[in-house]
């Protein structure tokens, strides 16, 4: 009788674990084929051919294509999390605004440059679907939240406007990863140029004799 809780929910755990390898499997067949020949030049029933799935299978797990994109990146801010926590940024108040930044954009080079063609095609898919516009800003708030930290610390002017700074360092951001994407990658050094454009936007926020600590 004590077996029986067990027993019970054991086979729900494998079925929970076997939706997930379906829909892993799902979105890493996606991603190989959007590198491959692009967003839009693929179909769904390309996807559950190389995934070894049906097609009915993977509206189980994404009512639509663009699903894919979304997911994607929900993966890149687990990976920016990661970064951050690894990095010690996730309780920066010992750090200067510069040094705190500037170790962000590296992390967010790192992660785009770890597969630099499906960042490049993923992206480009992204922007087309729209989904800068009507998707949740996380950067921007996470971009304000470290200058609003950098403001209570003093390493900031109290006048600047923390959720403006942070929505244009976004863009400023934002522009940088999708102008290194019409590039040739041999051509171009993604973290030298967020970086160049992290301090282009600081220099007008924080004084320079604030890096040092």
């Amino acid at each position: 009788m004590g077996d029986t809780p067990a027993t019970a929910t054991e086979p729900q755990g494998r079925r929970e674990r076997n939706k997930l390898r379906v829909k892993n499997r799902i979105y890493e067949a996606a991603l190989v084929l959007f590198t491959q020949q692009g967003y839009d030049q693929t179909t769904v029933d390309e996807i559950t051919e190389r995934a070894d799935v049906a097609r009915g299978t993977f509206f189980n797990h994404f009512q639509r294509k663009e699903d894919l994109i979304a997911e994607w990146g929900q993966e890149r801010r687990a990976l920016l999390r990661e970064g951050l926590e690894a990095g010690g940024l996730t309780n920066s108040e010992d750090k200067a605004t510069r040094q705190v930044l500037s170790r962000c954009m590296s992390i967010l080079a790192d992660i785009s440059l770890r597969n630099p063609a499906q960042t490049k095609a993923m992206l480009t898919a992204w922007v087309r679907a729209g989904f800068p516009l009507h998707e949740h800003p996380y950067a921007a708030h996470m971009f304000s939240e470290f200058i609003r930290a950098g403001r209570e610390r003093g390493d900031v002017p109290r006048d600047v406007d923390v959720e403006l700074a942070g929505h244009m360092l976004r863009d400023i951001y934002l522009g940088t990863l999708y102008q290194w994407t019409r590039g040739p990658e041999d051509e171009a050094d993604l973290e030298a140029s967020l970086q160049a454009a992290c301090t282009a936007v600081l220099d007008g926020l924080v004084p320079r004799c604030a890096s040092v600590r």
